[in-house]
């Protein structure tokens, strides 16, 4: 989905419903911003050291990470969010099969490009869409003032302000 319209929020709110049915769980967020900072190494080590809850794993390379991760994951049964993918070799080196995971495992990716999804033949999508302006106006007078209710001298700015951000909430 386009930026803004609260793929994270979702998925970490997911993330904290859900996590406490697995063995191991991780949240990656960033990738794509992650990635390009500390390489594709760091972030394998980050992920196998929150799922075995060790300080840090010694992985050499790409390669060499995304056989630790088959290696070491493929009997637990894992929550994994990938946050922002935004380039296949990405996925390959995190998550790059099924099978590198154990039985009952959930991988979740966000990303804006639905393309890379079908690459990694993913089979189940979800696309996150920006509010109505209902609900913009809604979730915007909650945030602003914490209740359901405002002075409807403020309408017509609040009004606005939701025009502005076109059904995005983080806008």
């Amino acid at each position: 989905g386009m930026g803004g319209v609260g793929k994270t929020t979702l998925a970490l709110a997911l993330y904290n419903s859900i996590a406490y049915h697995f063995d191991g769980m991780c949240f990656l967020e960033n990738v794509r911003e992650n990635s390009q900072k500390y390489g594709l190494v760091l972030l394998q080590n980050s992920l196998l050291c929150k799922i075995l809850g060790k300080e840090e794993v010694q992985i050499v390379g790409v390669k060499e990470g995304s056989s630790q991760i088959q290696q070491r994951l493929r009997q637990k049964r894992v929550l994994l969010i990938l946050d922002d993918i935004d380039e296949y070799e990405q996925l390959k080196a995190i998550a790059g099969k099924p099978d590198w995971f154990g039985r009952g495992s959930r991988i979740i990716i966000t990303t804006r490009n639905k393309h890379l999804l079908t690459l990694h033949d993913i089979e189940k999508t979800y696309e996150v869409q920006g509010l109505n302006k209902e609900e913009s106006l809604d979730l915007l007078i909650w945030k602003a003032f914490k209740t359901d209710i405002v002075s409807p001298r403020y309408v017509n700015v609040l009004t606005r302000a939701v025009s502005y951000a076109s059904g995005l909430p983080l806008a």
